[in-house]
């Protein structure tokens, strides 16, 4: 199996994985020649038209009653769409960020589906692809060799490696990255009625060890190392159950609890990955059933009420956004920085941007409406959209672009981003338009 994937193919062109420069002396991009591709959004391929998917959640009738506090830019969009995954891709290079983590639900399923067409875009602006694995069947711990390198072959040695995403680390080694969602789970909850209640995706550490061995050693020809991030906080079972480090998605873990939980994943022994993100606002449930535990979770960050039928007040919203963005990329960057520290030592650093397009929760970089551009039918709704839509997207690249060098390798990206008017792009400006 090890010797199909790789054999005599070439990775994709990139510049000479250097020795470590002294610490004294060295930034993050002096460290990592592949730095861009180092800030990894995360990137769902799952709405569709014709039928609606997606957009119609929790009852909402498109296309104006959308599944979203925000309407986006394109509108409810189809993720199969060429013209919309060309407007990502446009936007994602423009911000400094060089990778995106597909949201992946299992083989043949609709995300799965649409791969192919989202790496063919991305590639064409040098944008490098891997997969966060969802929990797409209860029985995945089992499936889990097999996936992965089904991963890896069809989207990886298939295509002779164009797009996928293989770290080139600090000490010249290569690796590609891979992050669950729901591994670490326990075996049974207590829900609100104090009913104990299994967890019908529940996986054994053990089982989840032995695939990830299996994995490493059918690999070891191909790869110095496959790693597996696990989004959790446990740091006696995730290295337990064969994870190299966490991966964490949640946006309710404040920048300030970043340094002491990556003093606690070194400790045990895991290389961590804390995400940027602009806070939380999610749309919730409607028709809620009396005996359910749902509760709705509330904006972040935290702040007192909010009226969003109130201009300033989404303002203030937007402002908190931007400042949670810039804490938790200062909070990311200096914690993976840390000398004393796994990522440093190991020569690992990653940062998931949470996220390119996940509307449903409202923490979505790519660009939404501007308030003004709103229809009468989107506004019956009382969207949240600010002044200025771009906003977000806009602030994480005027933090990103100062990590980053003239080294940086010259790609489609950045003429693309010249031509579309957005390089240096400022946050409270128009910043794009489809």
């Amino acid at each position: 199996m090890a010797a199909r994937l790789r054999s005599g193919q070439a990775l994709p062109p990139s510049a000479a994985s250097p020795l470590a420069p002294s610490p004294a002396t060295s930034t993050l991009a002096e460290r990592f020649r592949d730095l861009d591709r180092r800030f990894v959004f995360e990137y769902y391929p799952w709405y569709g038209r014709e039928p609606w998917r997606h957009w119609n959640e929790g009852g909402r009738n498109p296309p104006h009653d959308l599944a979203s506090e925000y309407v986006p830019r394109l509108g409810a969009y189809d993720s199969r769409s060429r013209d919309a995954i060309e407007q990502h891709a446009r936007w994602i290079a423009a911000s400094g960020a060089g990778a995106i983590s597909l949201s992946w639900w299992g083989r043949g399923s609709y995300e799965d589906r649409s791969v192919h067409d989202v790496m063919d875009v991305m590639k064409e602006h040098g944008i490098a692809v891997t997969f966060g694995l969802e929990p797409y069947a209860d029985d995945r711990g089992h499936r889990f060799f097999d996936d992965v390198l089904y991963l890896l072959a069809e989207y990886g040695e298939k295509r002779g490696w164009d797009a996928f995403l293989v770290l080139r680390n600090v000490d010249g080694t290569e690796s590609p990255v891979f992050k669950g969602f729901r591994t670490i789970l326990p075996e049974a909850i207590v829900d609100c009625h104090g009913v104990t209640q299994k967890v019908s995706d529940y996986t054994p550490d053990d089982l989840w060890s032995r695939q990830i061995d299996r994995i490493r050693r059918d690999l070891r020809w191909d790869f110095d190392r496959v790693l597996f991030l696990a989004d959790s906080l446990d740091f006696g079972r995730t290295p337990a159950a064969g994870f190299d480090g966490i991966g964490i998605y949640d946006n309710f873990i404040a920048p300030e609890e970043y340094d002491p939980l990556a003093r606690t994943a070194s400790a045990a022994g895991l290389v961590f990955s804390f995400n940027v993100n602009p806070g939380y606002d999610e749309i919730p449930l409607e028709d809620v059933p009396p005996e359910s535990c749902y509760q709705p979770r509330p904006f972040a960050p935290p702040t007192g009420p909010l009226d969003f039928g109130r201009a300033d007040h989404r303002e203030l919203a937007a402002a908190l956004s931007i400042e949670r963005i810039r804490s938790s990329l200062a909070a990311t960057v200096e914690t993976q920085n840390d000398t004393r520290l796994s990522n440093y030592e190991r020569g690992f650093f990653l940062v998931y941007v949470n996220s390119f397009n996940e509307w449903h929760e409202g923490h979505a970089f790519e660009p939404m409406k501007d308030e003004l551009d709103l229809t009468e039918e989107e506004r019956a709704h009382g969207y949240h959209n600010p002044g200025y839509g771009d906003y977000r997207i806009a602030a994480l690249s005027e933090a990103i672009r100062p990590l980053l060098t003239a080294r940086r390798i010259e790609t489609g990206r950045r003429a693309q981003a010249s031509a579309s008017g957005i390089e240096g792009a400022k946050p409270d400006r128009d910043w794009a338009s489809p």
